[in-house]
């Protein structure tokens, strides 16, 4: 599948051939609670009412607004989450999110895209 724009292109979705649904958060975005709620949505969409697995690309993201946050530990249609980032600061919007809020599916925090995307596949 083709990667969908959502909320004036801060972000993309992409669904591979094998089910796992990949959001980039695009570099220095500063992520608001309408951009998050457009995620979501966007997700859902993707999904058609199915559940899969979902990498999301934080890295190099700018900020994440405390609404925004709020708003991912709403039920969507994935089925577990890697937050994959690469600095201290990704570690840090990562760990904060999951030390403040319950997240709706199994979530972790990598900075390696290989153990990632192990982890999505050994969930499956």
């Amino acid at each position: 599948m083709d990667p969908v724009a959502a909320n004036e292109a801060k972000l993309s979705i992409e669904m591979t051939d094998g089910g796992l649904l990949h959001l980039r958060w695009l570099p220095g975005v500063h992520v608001q609670v309408e951009d998050a709620r457009a995620a979501m949505a966007k997700v859902n969409e993707v999904c058609q009412q199915e559940e899969h697995p979902m990498l999301v690309d934080m890295a190099a993201v700018g900020s994440v607004s405390r609404e925004a946050r709020a708003v991912w530990s709403i039920p969507c249609s994935a089925s577990r989450i890697a937050l994959l980032g690469e600095s201290p600061v990704d570690r840090v919007l990562a760990n904060f999110f999951l030390g403040v809020h319950v997240p709706p599916c199994p979530t972790r925090f990598f900075t390696s895209r290989s153990e990632a995307l192990d982890w999505l596949s050994a969930r499956a």
